[in-house]
């Protein structure tokens, strides 16, 4: 909820978003605001685009010459640090619908990069999606789904610890997946749909190069990720409501190119050549800010491009979203699970407090260097609203595996700036109709 006693200036805000003190993830990496730099390294002064190029990219450079020291490095690295940002201005009418206007950073030079965590958004939404299409059996999100083992590498689940009766759900893996990024649950959710479904029903959605290929946090063959599990649920009786036999997809995807860095270490050697990640999971920018606005604001995509889940599904989407690690109750989480823990866009890596007045509603990802966050941010007494999604590429060794990625120096400083600069932007710019934002407010602890 809404603290009436929160009120404090928006440059106050900004302030304290630029010049945190905070204790960050992993070691100490401030971010200053102009004229102090982040401390970054320098890129060669031929890396700056041309006029031509720039061309799209004209509301970002002037935003961000506004902040010099700030994002400088980031103008002269947009190529070689895979800069891409997308931002959408929200203008609502006297009705209350709203108006979309889109702006692109660096999109005419955009490169693959890994998705790393952002996946298991499109995946948790296809688990509604399905989860409605068999509803007739009496299969809902919070029937308990036991999940079994029939081929190499694959794992069995019989319960989860994590909630009040013990017994493993759609409903919590993806909870799960939204207050923590949680590997398994995603892994659970890619096996109930099965590689083919996952697939087939993104493309379908107009996502033609989407390929979610593996499982996460766990090193299985091609072949092996191309089976998943048997699975069943049962209803509050224990009676078997759905069976889905294990799967093997026999589906061929369109063949990549696509290759990262310099450099990787294989089984404890390093290869002097780019990694090759044709077979990795792919999943484009755009694509994810699209699928985000398909859920906070469905009537603003094409019908073909919206998730079939109930509106109260949609809503258990965005209360998980947006719910904070310390207001679960299941599962509970403890310190080391902060309130921006998953917040990279305006927070970064900082600990702390987030402001009751703000509410984040966003899926991030980082892996291979690659740090990625799609979000949508509100304030609720400030009355503003935006989305922004963007990546960048942490290795300045160009070497992957190595486990030495800038993502303190280079990719948290970013995305805490990029959230700042245009939650400031916000905060100063005009509307003729505020937002009516109060659908967004929800009771959390459960």
């Amino acid at each position: 909820m809404i603290n009436p006693h929160f009120r404090a200036a928006g440059v106050a805000f900004i302030l304290m978003i630029f010049m945190s003190c905070t204790a960050p993830r992993k070691t100490t990496a401030p971010v200053a605001t102009a004229p102090g730099p982040v401390s970054q390294p320098q890129a060669p002064v031929g890396e700056i685009p041309s006029a031509v190029e720039n061309k799209e990219d004209a509301f970002f450079v002037n935003l961000f010459k506004q902040y010099p020291g700030v994002m400088d490095e980031v103008l002269l690295n947009r190529k070689k640090w895979n800069v891409q940002v997308i931002y959408t201005q929200i203008n609502r009418n006297a009705n209350q619908v709203p108006g979309f206007e889109h702006h692109y950073f660096n999109r005419n030079n955009a490169r693959y990069f890994y998705p790393a965590s952002t996946v298991k958004f499109p995946i948790s939404l296809l688990a509604l999606e399905k989860v409605n299409q068999l509803r007739s059996t009496g299969l809902s999100k919070s029937s308990s789904m036991i999940t079994e083992a029939a081929y190499s590498g694959q794992t069995p689940v019989y319960n989860d610890p994590n909630t009040a009766d013990g017994k493993p759900t759609i409903a919590q893996y993806i909870k799960k997946i939204l207050l923590v990024s949680d590997n398994d649950a995603y892994n659970r959710l890619y096996e109930f749909l099965g590689q083919e479904h996952i697939n087939d029903a993104l493309h379908k959605k107009g996502y033609s190069t989407a390929q979610i290929l593996h499982r996460l946090d766990i090193f299985l063959s091609e072949d092996e990720n191309r089976h998943t599990n048997p699975v069943k649920f049962y209803d509050d009786r224990n009676n078997l409501v759905y069976q889905k036999a294990l799967l093997f997809n026999q589906q061929r995807y369109a063949q990549r190119n696509d290759k990262v860095g310099n450099a990787y270490y294989s089984s404890g050697k390093l290869v002097n050549a780019p990694m090759d990640f044709s077979k990795k999971n792919r999943l484009e920018l755009a694509d994810m800010h699209q699928m985000l606005l398909s859920v906070v604001f469905p009537n603003a995509v094409p019908a073909t491009q919206r998730y079939n889940i109930s509106e109260e599904d949609r809503r258990f989407v965005l209360e998980s979203m947006s719910q904070l690690p310390s207001e679960s109750t299941y599962p509970a989480y403890d310190s080391s699970y902060w309130d921006a823990y998953v917040k990279f866009l305006l927070y970064g890596s900082a600990k702390g407090k987030i402001p009751n007045n703000i509410r984040i509603f966003n899926k991030p990802g980082d892996a291979y260097g690659q740090l990625t966050d799609v979000a949508y941010i509100v304030d609720f007494e400030k009355k503003i609203e935006f989305l922004v999604s963007a990546t960048i590429y942490c290795n300045t060794d160009e070497t992957l595996n190595d486990d030495r990625y800038d993502y303190e120096t280079i990719g948290f400083p970013f995305m805490k700036n990029l959230g700042a600069i245009l939650y400031e932007h916000e905060v100063k710019r005009k509307r003729n109709f505020q937002p009516d934002l109060s659908s967004l407010i929800f009771t959390y602890g459960k």
